[in-house]
């Protein structure tokens, strides 16, 4: 794995010693996401700069050193991710007499894109990655990101120059950064705790879509080139229901675990140690059971556990692990270790990130890279087959709110928050219990927001939009802040025309995945120079799920159907038939114990103002009623803690 910046400059022509300095810069402050070697191209002529740091993974030799130019000299990349479909590729590439200098899959897709063209690079790779490649030929840079997104990718135009990176903090040495707040996507961010495609947390840079690519032309006119998509999810899940899998229910199961078991072994290759998280959940030991049977000695397998036993897990996998023989690894993780982390989270996730298993998320890439440099993961699977419990109650809700006018869901749901409202401002503290909690009664009027919060949606999309708001008051928080069109509310990006379950699979596949659980993948491991890969998001895998009956991924147990049937043949069913357990911490507990102080200080009354992006006092509000247990808001109280220690933090300010 690996991180890329760069730049073009429209107008001004720095010299070639200031282009790489700046670009060195750039670079430096991806040093984490490729330790072991960096490297600048410039022209000077053009005003171009291109930098990368190396995580070597695959041909550990200079001949996969970076930025490439290609065997013609046409074209030079920088990029992000793993291949792997290299070998078909490298063959018809050889056979035609490509003359390959080493064995890097950099080398392979500079070599596809310099015989084929970009477009069909793109159509004959499969992986995950992010790139920029320039053209010196026709003077122009394209940009491109993997299908699922696996691999983050921002740009934008600040004033006349183009910038690019993996993460945001190499765009804020640029001397021509813009770092204008858009308060449009943090009012997005507050009401779902993520920034979605195409928003980021600053007005001038956008993050590429998934499945997409951008070209811009020396000299172009800032704004004016547009993704083009070579791959959208909407439109590929629209197309597989449209042409269902036909075969009994044993058949679609040979034929996935034939194509999962090409995508672990594929992610299997490695020039550096290899190993797996094993959580002890449905997704992780498939793949490390495939990976077991594939392997000729014992896989490494990490997982890290609580004490707590409503948190843990370690248990079950410790299991798994047993019965697979794998060599484990596990840690115990106090919730001391787990807050000595949150001061580390502004600089590991670079933007305004909340979801609350970014902690323990963190501690286990931490942990693993101990021992080896890339780890498989179970990742994909809830969103691929149906796992979370919000999809069989997303189904059921939506069956009963269908059959009521919208308007008057709508209308009850406003005078649901304003009885809330009301009796907040005539019950608030007064008799507090000796934990300085409101007795139980006294609050379930600050439930009635949250239970009311499906009732407006208009489809089961917006239904789980809906789910994932931590708050319906956003725009009442952030100042001068409307919810930034994105993926998640966006309907122009959701699949029409399909049964509300395959609905709500592209809708997580296209917002809460990408946003939330690959950033948060991504960010922790890179943090830690560790290549996450997630053999279950492999497009071979989830076009085919796309296209299966509904039946053979619920059933009464819940969703993954196929996916535990095809698990019995590696682990006896016995070691994971067990109800789902996220992966969180007890955040609402800690915000009213041993977190208090932190975050008092970062959402005073004086804080919040002097920064001016959120209302003073509707976050007082929010933080008086967490505290004496009128309402949960732990969810959006974290992301505006998040946002306040991200923005001290970072040089946003």
């Amino acid at each position: 794995m690996c991180g890329i910046a760069g730049f073009i400059y429209r107008q001004r022509r720095p010299d070639t010693g200031e282009l790489t300095e700046i670009v060195n810069r750039m670079a430096a402050r991806l040093h984490h996401r490729g330790p072991d070697a960096g490297g600048t191209w410039t022209d000077a002529e053009t005003g171009v700069g291109l930098g990368h740091r190396r995580l070597s993974i695959i041909d550990l030799s200079v001949a996969g050193a970076q930025p490439m130019q290609s065997a013609s000299g046409r074209y030079v990349i920088v990029y992000n991710g793993e291949i792997y479909s290299t070998t078909a590729v490298r063959e018809e590439l050889g056979a035609a007499g490509y003359p390959f200098a080493g064995h890097s899959d950099t080398e392979i897709l500079l070599a596809a894109i310099d015989r084929w063209g970009l477009t069909k690079a793109l159509d004959s790779v499969h992986g995950m990655f992010a790139f920029a490649v320039w053209d010196r030929e026709k003077r122009q840079l394209s940009l491109a990101r993997d299908r699922v997104g696996k691999k983050p990718l921002y740009y934008g135009w600040c004033g006349d120059t183009f910038l690019f990176c993996s993460e945001l903090k190499a765009l804020r040495v640029h001397p021509e950064f813009d770092h204008a707040i858009d308060r449009d996507a943090l009012a997005h961010y507050v009401r779902y705790g993520w920034i979605s495609e195409p928003l980021s947390i600053y007005r001038n840079i956008r993050k590429l879509q998934p499945g997409a690519c951008v070209t811009i032309a020396a000299g172009a006119t800032p704004w004016s080139a547009s993704e083009q998509q070579y791959w959208a999810a909407n439109r590929v899940i629209e197309d597989a229901r449209s042409d269902p899998f036909t075969g009994s229910f044993e058949h679609a199961c040979n034929q996935l675990d034939e194509v999962l078991t090409a995508a672990v072994t594929e992610r299997m290759v490695a020039d550096v140690d290899l190993g797996a998280l094993l959580s002890g959940g449905i997704d992780s030991s498939t793949v490390v059971g495939m990976m077991q049977r594939h392997s000729e000695r014992p896989v490494k397998t990490f997982t890290i556990g609580f004490r707590e036993k409503k948190y843990n897990e370690a248990t079950h996998a410790a299991a798994i692990a047993e019965y697979l023989g794998t060599e484990h690894e596990e840690l115990y993780v106090t919730p001391q270790d787990c807050l000595d982390v949150v001061e580390k989270l502004p600089a590991i996730y670079d933007e305004p990130f909340a979801d609350v298993s970014e902690i323990p998320t963190y501690l286990v890439a931490h942990m693993a890279r101990q021992h080896v440099t890339v780890v498989l993961s179970g990742d994909g699977g809830d969103e691929t087959f149906g796992g979370y419990k919000h999809y069989a109650e997303g189904l059921a809700r939506w069956e009963r709110l269908s059959k009521l006018p919208r308007g008057l869901r709508s209308v009850a749901a406003h005078a649901a928050t304003a009885l809330s409202d009301a009796s907040w401002k005539l019950l608030k503290p007064g008799n507090l219990d000796a934990a300085g909690r409101l007795p139980g009664w006294r609050r379930a009027p600050g439930k009635l927001p949250r239970k009311t919060r499906y009732w407006g949606a208009r489809s089961s999309q917006e239904l789980l939009a809906n789910h994932f708001t931590r708050t319906n008051r956003a725009e009442s928080l952030v100042v001068d802040g409307q919810c930034g069109a994105s993926n998640m509310n966006d309907p122009a990006s959701w699949a029409r025309g399909i049964d509300p379950l395959s609905a709500m699979l592209q809708f997580d596949f296209s917002g809460y995945l990408v946003g939330d659980i690959l950033v948060k993948v991504d960010r922790a491991t890179m943090a830690v120079s560790l290549e996450a890969r997630c053999p279950i998001l492999d497009t071979r895998v989830t076009e085919f799920a796309w296209t299966l009956p509904n039946e053979f991924l619920m059933d009464r147990k819940g969703g993954k159907r196929i996916l535990r049937q095809v698990l019995q043949r590696y682990v006896p069913i016995e070691y994971t038939d067990r109800p789902k357990r996220g992966f969180g911490v007890p955040i609402d507990d800690w915000l009213r114990g041993p977190l208090r102080d932190w975050a008092e200080d970062l959402i005073s009354h004086n804080r919040v103002k002097d920064i001016g992006y959120f209302h003073a006092d509707a976050v007082r509000t929010l933080w008086e009623q967490h505290l004496c247990g009128w309402c949960n808001h732990a969810n959006v109280l974290w992301a505006i803690l998040m946002f306040q220690a991200w923005y001290q933090a970072s040089d946003a300010s």
